[in-house]
Formats: structure tokens, C-alpha cells, sequence
């Protein structure tokens, strides 16, 4: 009985480890490319706020680093025209990512929710607007503002900032919207909710981070806009077109500094973007 038991026992054979001894080291690829790629992405930026810095004996940043100062916090606005260049750009990046939010939003209810004749050729034009050139799209809207009589300037610029930018809000809430379960609006109209209540208590909340994100991107696009704002500007300086003309006799320090306060916003609004997610995921 012992023996016939012994012999219908399976024999146990040990597994091979898990992680060899020779792939172990394979595992560190994928982990430092990475670290090397986000350092070289960000090093620019590193460099930018390290120069802010930088104690130069001149008014022109130099490529040896001098010494660590704050003077260039203090005087920040202390060069002429540039006050006034950053100002335009902190005024037309807001409300033209504002309007072109608003539009792009409904643009993308009602490509993500709505079929109807014409869609593909809506979609075309949507897509078109973001793969064409930026120097095609400047000398275009040049053309029109020159045949139309328009004064360039502010306003030009403030349209021009909006045409370019609905495409990518409504790309951005088109795809939100099509993620959508619509059995949730149609559990909130057997509870008696009409279409607007629906929309504000269901529909919004759902893309409502969507939205964000398209405000996001369409103020960032705008406020570092070079090549359409320099067919349309006019008289008219902002914050990268002054860059631009400074840098041929050198660049102040002070941009450096400016450029870091830029980036520091955008970093807060990221986290505010993250954590009021977090909060509406626990809610």
C-alpha cells in the first residue's frame, strides 16, 4: 500500500527564480531611461531659473555663472517695455483661453454627442486648424485683418489667440464626452430632472476636467505664442515678441526671473488641477 502511494506521488521539481541573476540588471533600463529623458526635457528650465540668479557685473546675462544675488527679484520690472509686454501677455492669455473654452466646450458637446450631416467635414476643419503651420495660420490671418481694414494690435491679437485655440479645447472635451455613460443622464430624467438641471448636476461635473485642462492648454498656447502674434501684434509688444527683439544685443537677467514666475504658476495650477481631482474622485 506504501509502495503504490509513493510511486502516484508527482515528483516536485523546483521552479526557476523569478528574476535571474543575469536580467537583474535589465530591470534599471526602462527606470533610467527615463530619469534621463525628464532630465533632459527639464535642464532648460533648471538653467532658466538658476540664471535668474546670477550675480552678472552687466545688465546681459552671460554664460559663467557669477555668483548667486536677488537684485534681479527686486528690479524685475525695472527695464522699459517689458512691464508692459508681460502685461499684455497676462491679459490676452486669460481672456482668450476664457472665450475659447466657452466655445470649444459646446464645439465639443457637440461633436462627442450629435451626428448630423456635415460632422466629417466639421471634424476635418478642427483638425486642420491644429495641424496647419503656425506661419501659414499667421500670414492668413494677416491677410484678413489687412483686407478687412482691422487695425492690428490688441484686439488682433485677442482673436487670433481664440481662433487657434477652440480646436484644441473642443478636441480635449470631445473626448470626454464621448467617454461618458449616459445611463447617468438617463437615471437623473427618471428622477424628474429637466435637460438644463441634468446638465448642470450630471453632464458638467463629468467634463468638468476636461474643461479645465482645455482652459489650461489654450492660456499656456497663448500666453507662449511667438509666430501667429508676430503677424498680427502691430504695435502692439508681448512677452515673447519682446523677448525676441531683446535677445539681439543680449537678454536681462530679469527674464529669467519672469520666466521662473510663469513656471511657478503653471506648477501650482497643475497641482490645483491634481488635487481637485483627487477631491471629486473621493467625493
Amino acid at each position: 500500500m506504501s509502495a503504490t502511494a509513493t510511486e502516484i506521488v508527482p515528483e516536485v521539481r523546483e521552479l526557476p527564480p523569478v528574476n535571474p541573476p543575469h536580467a537583474r540588471w535589465t530591470r534599471f533600463i526602462l527606470p533610467g531611461y527615463t530619469i534621463l529623458m525628464i532630465l533632459y526635457l527639464a535642464s532648460p528650465i533648471f538653467v532658466m531659473i538658476l540664471y535668474g540668479f546670477n550675480d552678472i557685473p552687466g545688465d546681459r546675462q552671460t554664460a559663467k555663472f557669477w555668483g548667486f544675488t536677488l537684485d534681479w527679484w527686486k528690479n524685475v520690472f525695472n527695464i522699459p517695455g517689458l512691464p508692459e509686454a508681460f502685461k499684455n501677455s497676462l491679459l490676452i492669455a486669460p481672456f482668450s483661453a476664457a472665450i475659447a473654452t466657452t466655445i470649444g466646450t459646446l464645439f465639443g458637446l457637440a461633436l462627442g454627442r450629435y451626428r448630423f450631416r456635415g460632422l466629417r467635414a466639421v471634424d476635418f476643419v478642427i483638425f486642420l486648424a491644429i495641424a496647419v503651420p503656425e506661419i501659414v495660420l499667421g500670414s492668413s490671418l494677416l491677410s484678413m485683418f489687412v483686407l478687412g481694414q482691422v487695425r492690428l494690435g490688441f484686439a488682433t491679437i485677442l482673436l487670433s489667440h481664440i481662433g487657434f485655440s477652440i480646436a484644441f479645447v473642443a478636441v480635449t472635451v470631445r473626448a470626454r464626452v464621448q467617454g461618458l455613460d449616459r445611463s447617468l443622464e438617463e437615471a437623473a430624467q427618471d428622477l424628474f430632472a429637466t435637460p438644463i438641471v441634468g446638465f448642470y448636476k450630471v453632464t458638467l461635473p463629468l467634463i468638468a476636467p476636461a474643461i479645465l485642462a482645455g482652459f489650461l492648454l489654450a492660456f499656456v498656447l497663448s500666453l507662449d505664442d511667438f509666430v501667429i502674434t508676430n503677424f498680427v501684434a502691430g504695435q502692439t509688444n508681448t512677452f515673447p515678441l519682446w523677448v525676441f527683439g531683446a535677445q539681439r544685443i543680449g537678454i536681462p537677467p530679469q527674464v529669467n526671473v519672469m520666466g521662473t514666475i510663469l513656471f511657478g504658476a503653471a506648477i501650482v495650477a497643475a497641482l490645483v488641477n491634481v488635487f481637485g481631482q483627487r477631491r471629486r474622485g473621493r467625493a
